[in-house]
């Protein structure tokens, strides 16, 4: 019997790209003024793809390839954890966002508790490509890919409109989650939710595109990354001729997009990072990924509900940023301010390498 071979060290690209991705996610969640935005910081109305709705998918692809790191390494070894590890874990990140939500519920006095949220599209998808990546090959999971893409195509084709009011994924949000969806009329029945049900399926196929990406990563296999980026974006161009970007519904051609651009990103990391040893910009926020998107969440929702949030961005930045070079940009001092304090969390903490596993 051979001694087991040790795993690859960490690859600080992949925390970078996490921690970037989570930067992102601070600064366009929390502007100072929400009608003073700059169009890049701002997700589109509905069909559009902005560089703010590259965000999520970019997190969701991560999710995927760190999978890949983990599961897959540690399956060839026969190291892998179990599958109740794995469904344990999305359990635990769908509960803190329930969490988050029940806070801001209390703070915000909304009329019901909304149920999906980020925390929890990311807690669905590793409860499903967990288990995929811990039993399945590589050409049966591109198989589940390519299947969740064109069903749910098929599923958008055949509910009809893709108005925000009469696509199927709106009407089934309605009908499962009804007062409890992001956004819901009890006059006409109709809800609504950025994380809604149907839309999860495009959601696991993005988090399974991170993963077959980083198994080529994993590999050393550049070039297979580089293709695999500039086919996904060449396949979702083509497609939005025919389905929109749509981040709202999660629309395959969407899926194509955003996961090409996430290949490319991460491969350009890899490139400098790992390889030309550029500083890892981000990381720290990436090895406390979720504890720091978590406690920006319930900061903002402490701030609210102590009545601090508003004085603050008005007398720390607004009054005296805003005559000198407008609203938005003092709107912008804000969310950067925020992400800065962040930061500074997450450099403590992981200069003491104190680090939080949800």
């Amino acid at each position: 019997m051979t001694a087991a071979q040790p795993l690859r060290p960490r690859l600080d690209s992949v925390d970078a790209m996490r921690g970037l991705t989570v930067a992102g996610m601070l600064l366009v969640n929390n502007p100072g003024d929400w009608g003073h935005v700059f169009a890049p910081l701002r997700h589109a109305d509905w069909h559009g793809c902005t560089p703010t709705d590259l965000i999520f998918p970019f997190f969701l692809f991560v999710v995927g390839v760190s999978l890949a790191l983990s599961v897959l390494e540690r399956r060839e070894k026969a190291t892998a954890p179990p599958v109740a590890a794995l469904l344990w874990r999305g359990a635990r990140l769908f509960a803190l966002g329930l969490a988050i939500n029940f806070a801001a519920h209390l703070v915000f006095d909304t009329p019901d508790i909304r149920i999906p949220g980020v925390l929890q599209r990311i807690g669905l998808c590793v409860i499903v490509v967990g288990p995929v990546a811990l039993y399945t090959s590589a050409r049966v999971q591109w198989g589940i890919i390519a299947a969740l893409l064109l069903v749910y195509w098929g599923l958008l084709v055949a509910g009809g409109s893709l108005a925000p009011e009469l696509n199927l994924a709106n009407r089934i949000d309605s009908a499962l989650l009804g007062q409890f969806a992001y956004r819901f009329d009890p006059a006409t029945g109709q809800g609504h939710d950025p994380e809604g049900v149907l839309s999860t399926l495009g959601a696991i196929a993005t988090t399974l595109l991170g993963l077959r990406t980083g198994d080529h990563l994993r590999r050393g296999e550049l070039r297979a990354l580089l293709l695999l980026g500039l086919g996904c974006l060449g396949l979702g161009a083509l497609w939005d001729a025919v389905l929109p970007f749509n981040k709202n519904l999660w629309t395959p051609s969407y899926v194509s997009w955003t996961g090409g651009w996430a290949a490319l990103f991460l491969l350009a990391l890899h490139v400098l990072v790992d390889r030309k040893r550029w500083p890892a910009w981000g990381r720290s926020f990436g090895v406390n990924a979720i504890v720091i998107y978590a406690g920006s969440m319930l900061l903002v929702c402490v701030l609210a509900g102590t009545g601090l949030l508003d004085p603050a961005y008005r007398i720390l930045f607004a009054n005296w940023l805003a005559p000198l070079f407008g609203e938005k940009v003092a709107s912008l001092a804000f969310a950067l301010s925020h992400v800065l304090l962040w930061w500074l969390v997450a450099r403590a903490l992981d200069r003491r390498r104190i680090y939080f596993k949800i």
